[in-house]
């Protein structure tokens, strides 16, 4: 804005300044010194200020008032306080793109978590399916087993009944058994009272006067009360098993010398053969039909026991097996009470020989050998062991003998049951060859009741064959 006045004269005059020289104030402005008088309130919305000045004073030749208007404003000129006011917004904005990052952080979390509890929701309805399957499953099995249970019921039932049945039968047969007993008992007087006869009349030299039929068999008698035969009788074919086996013929004849004391006399006495031979042990007037082997170890063994084909039925109650029963030359038992007779003679060594299903035998011998009599139990007592079966019997030494009607070992059982045979069991034991006969050696069974020797094939391995036999020590 230019001025143009007279220093020497001074005026006051009002100027009117545009918005921009009211900011710029009036230190803008080149010229003579402005003094500000007043200012009057600014209005926010006018776009003038005005202003008092002190000018020199002029030459008065007319007064002349130059009033100078500023431009317009330039609209798209851009203030410190839109700067500020934009920063504002800005920053406003980013905050809340900051709130809405946070927000779309959760949400997206969330959706996240939601995904997860589906994807969880699905296995879970997986899960409840197989578990409803297999609910399924075992309610369908278990009515099965209740069927079974039901069906195994109806066979326990039938099976009881079926052993009532049999144990009125065999009480049926026990009566006719005591009947035929009583029968042979009063036959055994009457052979007796003959032989009696027989032997006065031979000592005499006389015939007595004998049934026509006086052959003898090969069957021990089940009464206890074996037959006296005459001298050179000759032996009759020997009788069928109970199973349908017949046994083979007889290897051997009753000599006309004798009876003996055991096997080791018919040995001395020349007798080389072996086979059936009567026995009288000293202090007894019971006459004993016995094998005796000559074909093993110089001979002379008299044996107690033999097992081969499974002939004759070994699981028998203790009057049996004090009596003995079989036949001599097959498969028998000689009885505990003519074992105890022949062991008290003298001093005996004990021969068990056993046969597997390959052809092998073995042996086990024991130095000494004898039964304690009938009132204890027939009590085993053994030596020293050896052989090349393995030592299985000397657990068994100083046992009791026991049968399915006398349990007499030291187990909490009976032996003679699990085992079905007799023999001197102990809890139960190592051997039992008094048991079931199998055929091939391995057997399949609920408990170990073959013909065993524990030490050689072990307990559910049945041997082919077995022998037991004393005689005196050298």
């Amino acid at each position: 804005m230019l001025l143009t006045a007279n220093r020497s004269y001074w005026a006051i005059g009002l100027y009117q300044l545009s918005f921009c020289d009211c900011i710029r104030g009036p230190e803008a402005h080149s010229g003579p010194s402005i003094i500000r008088s007043k200012r009057a309130p600014i209005d926010p919305d006018a776009k003038k200020c005005s202003y008092t000045f002190l000018v020199p004073e002029q030459k008065i030749t007319g007064s002349k008032k130059i009033t100078s208007f500023c431009p317009e404003p330039d609209k798209e000129r851009v203030t410190r306080i839109d700067i500020a006011d934009v920063r504002e917004v800005l920053s406003k904005q980013r905050r809340e793109i900051e709130t809405l990052q946070l927000v779309v952080d959760v949400d997206g979390n969330l959706v996240n978590e939601m995904k997860l509890l589906r994807k969880e929701s699905r296995n879970m309805n997986s899960r409840v399916t197989q578990l409803y399957m297999q609910l399924l499953h075992e309610i369908i099995r278990k009515r099965d087993n209740s069927l079974e249970l039901a069906q195994l019921e109806n066979r326990v039932l039938n099976v009881t009944s079926e052993m009532m049945r049999l144990a009125s039968r065999y009480k049926e047969l026990e009566g006719r058994f005591s009947v035929m007993a009583g029968l042979v008992n009063n036959q055994s007087v009457l052979i007796s009272a003959l032989e009696e006869q027989c032997l006065r009349a031979m000592g005499r030299g006389e015939l007595p006067n004998l049934p026509v039929n006086n052959r003898f068999t090969n069957e021990i008698q089940r009464d206890n009360n074996n037959r006296a035969f005459p001298r050179g009788s000759r032996m009759e074919p020997p009788t069928a098993s109970p199973f349908g086996i017949n046994p083979p013929p007889p290897q051997g004849t009753l000599t006309s010398d004798g009876p003996f004391k055991d096997c080791y006399q018919v040995r001395v006495s020349g007798h080389t053969t072996s086979g059936m031979y009567l026995l009288k042990t000293n202090g007894s007037e019971r006459l004993i039909q016995a094998w005796c082997e000559h074909g093993l170890d110089n001979g002379g063994w008299t044996v107690l026991q033999r097992r081969r084909d499974g002939s004759v039925n070994f699981f028998r109650n203790w009057d049996n097996y004090k009596k003995g029963f079989g036949n001599i030359d097959g498969e028998h038992w000689l009885g505990l009470d003519n074992i105890y007779n022949l062991g008290k003679q003298g001093d005996y060594k004990l021969m068990v020989e056993l046969e597997d299903w390959t052809g092998k035998k073995v042996y086990a011998e024991y130095s000494s050998f004898h039964l304690e009599a009938e009132s204890e139990g027939y009590r085993l007592r053994l030596g020293t062991y050896q052989g090349n079966a393995g030592d299985s019997l000397s657990s068994h030494n100083g046992k009791q003998f026991t049968t399915l009607d006398r349990d007499k070992d030291a187990f909490s059982g009976n032996c003679a049951h699990f085992h079905k045979g007799g023999w001197w069991y102990n809890a139960c034991g190592q051997t039992n060859l008094n048991g079931v006969w199998y055929s091939g050696g391995v057997y399949r069974s609920k408990f170990q009741d073959g013909i065993f020797w524990a030490e050689y094939g072990g307990g559910f391995y049945s041997l082919k064959s077995s022998r037991l036999m004393i005689r005196p020590i050298d």
